[in-house]
């Protein structure tokens, strides 16, 4: 993780906007996915970082999230990328199972084009 990243991690921690817990579980799968191979920087991964807290956040605080109505499109952009899809899952049930958050169909659809981006990055 490089400093940048680090930075807008400790924003939303010191800025109280997402929770803490959610903060933790964000920062462990960064670390996860940087001892997978995958670059994690303020470039490729700092929306996927921004994304992920608050979703989580609003999810932890009992606010809905909707379905997109480009779940469709996104699902079809995501055919080619099974590793991406397969891993975003996992990132969901860690969350359901650690948070008792569970992030809708469209969330960890979004959550696997992030991961699809950074996996393009990996040289």
């Amino acid at each position: 993780m490089d400093d940048q990243l680090a930075l807008r991690i400790q924003l939303f921690r010191e800025g109280g906007q997402v929770r803490p817990e959610a903060v933790d579980f964000v920062e462990t799968e960064l670390a996860a996915l940087a001892d997978e191979g995958r670059p994690v920087t303020e470039k490729t991964a700092g929306m996927l970082t921004s994304h992920l807290m608050m979703a989580l956040t609003r999810l932890l605080d009992g606010e809905p999230i909707e379905a997109f109505l480009t779940d469709e499109q996104v699902a079809a952009e995501l055919e080619g990328h099974p590793d991406a899809v397969a891993r975003a899952r996992r990132t969901a049930a860690r969350a359901s199972a650690e948070l008792g958050a569970d992030l809708p169909a469209s969330e960890v659809n979004f959550l696997a084009m992030h991961l699809a981006v950074l996996d393009q990055r990996v040289t």
